[in-house]
């Protein structure tokens, strides 16, 4: 269970050094990570959209594990309570 747990937690790590931010014309920031659609975030400070990006792919990982759905870099088997890392 430990080692699930750190192949969700580099992959997390991993996705949220790819995010991309910008600076809306309203003063708001907009974050987003490129490839995993539906994954983004704005806020009124930097800090605050990192922050909500996470919680977002947090919840859209465990959505993509719960329906069984394919997560581009992990291998997910919900019934035998297995991830496993590609390269």
């Amino acid at each position: 269970m430990i080692t699930c747990m750190y192949m969700l937690t580099d992959f997390m790590y991993k996705k949220l050094k790819q995010a991309r931010y910008k600076l809306l014309e309203d003063r708001m920031y907009f974050g987003e990570i490129p490839g995993l659609k539906g994954v983004w975030a704005s806020a009124k400070n930097l800090e605050d959209c990192r922050a909500e990006l996470q919680e977002v792919l947090e919840d859209w990982l465990l959505l993509k594990i719960k329906t069984g759905d394919r997560v581009q870099g992990l291998s997910i088997k919900v019934g035998q309570r297995q991830f496993v890392r590609h390269a």
